[in-house]
C-alpha cells in the first residue's frame, strides 16, 4: 500500500499504483480529489503526451503549487496510466 500526504491530509492511498519511471501513479478512484485542484500548468512528454496538473487545496487554500500531474489523453505507449495521478517526491509524504 502506498499513501501520499499533506500537511495530515491524505491525497491519495492505493496498493495499485502503476510505477513509471520511478514515479507511482495513482488509480483515480484512490485520489482524494477533494484536496486537489485543477492547475493552469501543461507540460509535454515525449513518449507519454500532455500532462495537466493538481495544486493541493487544504481547507480551501492552495498549499502546493504543482503538487501533482496526469495525463488525461496519452499517447498509446502511456495508455495504461490514462487519468492516473503522480505526486512529486519533494512536495509530499509518501508512507
Amino acid at each position: 500500500m502506498v499513501k501520499v500526504t499533506l500537511n495530515g491530509t491524505v491525497l491519495a492511498e492505493s496498493d495499485k499504483t502503476v510505477v513509471v519511471e520511478g514515479n507511482h501513479y495513482f488509480p483515480p478512484d484512490a485520489v482524494n480529489t477533494s484536496a486537489l485542484t485543477p492547475s493552469s500548468t501543461h507540460t509535454t512528454c515525449p513518449w507519454k503526451g500532455v500532462a495537466s496538473y493538481y495544486d493541493a487545496s487544504i481547507g480551501g487554500k492552495t498549499v502546493v503549487n504543482d503538487v501533482a500531474w496526469y495525463y488525461p489523453q496519452p499517447k498509446d505507449a502511456a495508455k495504461n496510466i490514462e487519468g492516473y495521478v503522480a505526486f512529486y517526491k519533494n512536495k509530499v509524504n509518501f508512507e
